[in-house]
């Protein structure tokens, strides 16, 4: 009865949110795409030599086991500046990805993560927080294979007027 009472608790508490971001399922999922993401990027030929089209105003941003936030995105001489509004934006070590999709060549957001980017590969730019700065890249990614429509990388946007 006890294991039936702990059982029937988890699973209201992971399936009663209006967000599925908040699900054990997404979240799990979420860090799974991160480390497909990494993967992806590591081989280098997926990179992108320069900011993508669509990376800016008002962009979709999430740290690697965060829910997504909002970025803002201006040019600059020295490429894309990103301004993160949200929580759990890594101190150093950490970098950020740019994601095009490689079918339809679709901006998608910005993936940040709390370890230590290449060296070797271009930089399009910078994202901070209050805390800290770091580099900015950019990257064609498989969007089916990171994404599960059941499960967004990038929660959809509010569009409601407030």
């Amino acid at each position: 009865m006890k294991r039936l009472l702990l059982l029937t608790l988890a699973l209201a508490a992971c399936g009663s949110q209006r967000n599925a971001e908040n699900s054990a399922v997404c979240g799990i999922t979420a860090i799974a795409a991160g480390n497909r993401i990494l993967d992806q990027f590591q081989g280098g030929t997926t990179v992108l030599h320069a900011p993508p089209a669509g990376l800016e105003g008002e962009v979709q941003a999430r740290v690697v086991g965060r829910g997504t936030a909002s970025a803002l995105a201006a040019r600059a001489d020295s490429g894309v500046v990103l301004g993160y509004n949200g929580e759990g934006f890594p101190d150093r070590p950490g970098f950020a990805v740019a994601l095009v999709d490689d079918s339809s060549e679709v901006f998608r957001g910005v993936v940040i993560f709390e370890t230590n980017g290449p060296a070797d590969y271009p930089q399009i730019g910078t994202i901070s927080s209050a805390s800290s700065t770091l580099p900015l890249y950019a990257m064609r990614v498989n969007w089916s294979s990171v994404n599960d429509p059941r499960c967004p990388l990038f929660a959809p946007r509010d569009t409601t007027p407030r």
